[in-house]
This record gives C-alpha cells, sequence and structure tokens, in this order.
C-alpha cells in the first residue's frame, strides 16, 4: 500500500524498530528519504545504511543504533511539514531542537541540510522533520 506520506512513513518505520529493539529496518528507496537517511548517519542517530537501488523495488535498510546496548539513540522523531500543511521558515527563523541537542532537517535550494548547515550556508527551506 502506498502512503499519503513517504517521509512519515520512513520516520515511523524507524520509530517502530526502535520500540522493537530491531536492528535494522528496511523502508521504500526515494531521493529524499536516502538523504535523510544520510544525514542521521553524518549526526550519529543510526549506525548505517545500505542503498539497495539495484533491487526489483529499490529500498534502503537502515541499521539502528542503540546507547549502551539498550535503548535507542534516537529518543524522539517528529514529521513538521506534512503533505496537507507545509511549514517553511527563512534563513532567520530556522528552529532548535531541543536548544541544539537535536537536529532539524530541511530541504533548502542547496538541497537536504541540517539546521545548522542551513544556517551556516544562509539559506531557509522547508522543515521536514525534527530528530532528537
Amino acid at each position: 500500500m502506498a502512503t499519503t506520506d513517504p517521509i512519515s512513513d520512513l520516520l515511523t518505520r524507524i520509530r517502530n524498530g526502535l520500540m522493537a529493539r530491531h536492528k535494522s529496518v528496511t523502508v521504500p528507496r526515494s531521493k529524499i528519504k536516502l538523504e535523510i537517511v544520510k544525514i542521521l548517519k553524518n549526526e550519529g542517530f543510526i549506525e548505517g545504511y545500505i542503498d539497495q537501488a539495484d533491487n526489483a523495488r529499490p529500498s534502503v535498510k537502515v541499521f539502528l543504533k542503540y546507547a549502551d546496548g539498550h535503548d535507542g539513540v534516537i529518543q524522539g522523531l517528529k514529521r513538521v511539514s506534512t503533505p496537507s500543511r507545509r511549514m517553511y521558515v527563512g534563513k532567520d527563523e530556522i528552529p532548535r531542537v531541543r536548544n541544539g541537542l537535536g537536529v532539524a532537517i530541511l530541504t533548502t535550494p542547496r538541497g537536504v541540510l541540517t539546521d545548522k548547515a542551513a544556517r551556516t550556508a544562509g539559506v531557509g527551506g522547508e522543515v521536514i522533520c525534527y530528530v532528537w
């Protein structure tokens, strides 16, 4: 079944995988999902990922990360901009997540960036989600 919001589906699969203590979750592949997963890897929220683009059904396998083997490193995932309610911010209104402990992921004219990278680049955009 195709969802109306594939990014929300990605976040929900990661959230559910962490609650069920799975080692990995597999999500259908798209360019934006791959960019979000790359940011999660670079920020240390997940162990890694495998881009399975050459399969019959392209997918991304996300390896979840646990602190001291018990609790998930990701404490929360929140979808901000939805298909029915988009949220755009200018370069001066980029939100801080948990006083800088979390990360806001944005789509900008320069690609998918974290809140810190968008501030450095001096660009605003659509706030996709918060991760902490």
